[in-house]
Order: structure tokens, then C-alpha cells, then sequence
């Protein structure tokens, strides 16, 4: 199994997923490898539009791309795919079209026989078993909250520690905290914001130069940098 699982597209300042395109360059290889790309998370954008977005940038690292919305039989598509690049947006949104096209047992299959995976924000919330610890608001009501299950551990992507002065709301790990209350036996892995986990097997680095978060029910959140052997998270023991 090889994954590549972003925290998020883009960095304040910088052009859309400028940041991690030499990753997904080096994840893929030199060879030319032509993707087929998921854009359900889109809302806001046109599947057409977001199809042409990620196809400049990975262009720019010598790969190609086309959209399975073009494609008369999602899951044929899923099944020929060369590599699976499933982008940000809204969660929900994304994981109630992949249910409803019943995409998530190809995708798996196809992912867990060795066939590349690249997610970012909601890309990388559908690697976990369910996509219960995305940040999005809930904008359509998909059948069910269960997402691909390759990691069998949930990430927070965009993980961040701000609490404004003034807010008097809850913090974003106030929120996980929840999640784990309601959830006891899970673990949650706030990633922060230009960082990313590359799955190569059983191998799992942390690429980026900011620390995850790791949260357990009852116990105190620990600060994790890229000298932690995350290969312990890759096993459900």
C-alpha cells in the first residue's frame, strides 16, 4: 500500500498545492504516470474547473490527470486506475458521491493491491476509517459517515492550536477531545498545515517541518516530530 495523505492544498501566500507538488513528484517517480482524479469534494467549483486546477500542477511535475467525472462507469475507472488523486474540499459532500457511485470497496481494493493513493484535506479524512474528525460542516447528508479504512487510525487535517483572543467557542482540540469521549479506542492525528504522511507498506514518515498531535481518549496530547517511528500507528493492535 502506498499513500500520500496532505494536510492541506495550499499555503498562506503560495500558489495552489505549490507546496506538496515536488512530494507527489517523487511519490509517484520519474516515470510519466496518468492519474485518475476525484473531485467530489467540490462545491464551490466545477468538476470541469477543479479537474483543470490539479491537472497544471501535476503537469508541472510531469504527470497526468483526468477526472472520473467524465467517466460512464466510476467504478470500471477506479479498476484501470494507474493512481487515485482524490482532493480537498467538503467531506461530505465527497464521501456521499463515493457512496452513492459505490466507490469505496474499489478504491480500497485497488489501493490496498498497490495502486498509488494521493488525498489532501478530505482526500486524506477518506484514508481513515470514517470521516468523523473532518472539520466541514455537514452540507449534504451522505448515507454514512464510513470512508476507504486504509489506515486505521483518524487524521485531522488543517490540526491547528489558534484560539483567538475573545472566542469563547470551542478549540479544535476541545473537538477531538469530544470525538475520543464518544469514541474511547480511537486515535486521532492532528496534522498541521504543510505536512504530510507518506505510507510506503508497513512505513510511515511524517514529511514537514511542524510536529502531529496525537490525541487518546484519557490521556495528555503529545507532540510527535518527524524522529517518531510512526510505523506503530499503521498497526490496529
Amino acid at each position: 500500500m502506498r499513500l500520500l495523505l496532505i494536510s492541506n492544498s495550499t499555503n498562506a501566500g503560495e500558489a495552489y498545492l505549490d507546496y506538496p507538488k515536488n512530494q507527489i513528484r517523487d511519490f509517484l517517480g520519474k516515470e510519466p504516470v496518468h492519474c485518475l482524479f476525484i473531485p467530489y469534494a467540490g462545491v464551490t467549483i466545477s468538476f470541469d474547473d477543479y479537474e483543470a486546477k490539479v491537472r497544471e500542477r501535476f503537469a508541472e511535475v510531469g504527470h497526468t490527470l483526468t477526472s472520473i467525472h467524465h467517466s460512464g462507469d466510476p467504478v470500471k475507472s477506479v479498476r484501470e486506475a494507474n493512481a487515485i488523486v482524490v482532493g480537498g474540499g467538503n467531506t461530505f459532500h465527497l464521501i456521499k458521491l463515493i457512496q452513492e457511485y459505490r466507490l469505496i470497496e474499489p478504491v480500497r481494493e485497488k489501493v490496498l493491491s498497490g495502486t498509488p493513493y494521493i488525498g489532501w484535506s478530505a482526500g486524506s479524512n477518506l484514508a481513515c476509517p470514517t470521516i468523523r474528525t473532518t472539520n466541514d460542516m455537514p452540507v449534504v447528508e451522505p448515507p454514512g459517515f464510513h470512508a476507504f479504512n486504509l489506515v486505521p487510525f483518524q487524521i485531522n487535517p488543517h490540526y491547528t492550536d489558534l484560539n483567538p483572543p475573545g472566542h469563547a467557542g470551542e478549540t479544535r482540540e476541545d473537538r477531538i477531545m469530544e470525538y475520543l469521549a464518544a469514541n474511547p479506542g480511537d486515535t486521532v492525528l492532528g496534522l498541521r498545515e504543510g505536512c504530510m504522511f507518506r505510507v510506503e507498506g508497513n512505513k510511515m514518515d511524517l514529511i514537514g517541518e511542524r510536529t502531529v498531535r496525537l490525541f487518546r481518549f484519557n490521556e495528555t496530547p503529545v507532540e510527535l516530530d518527524n524522529k517518531t517511528d510512526f510505523n506503530k500507528f499503521l498497526r490496529k493492535d
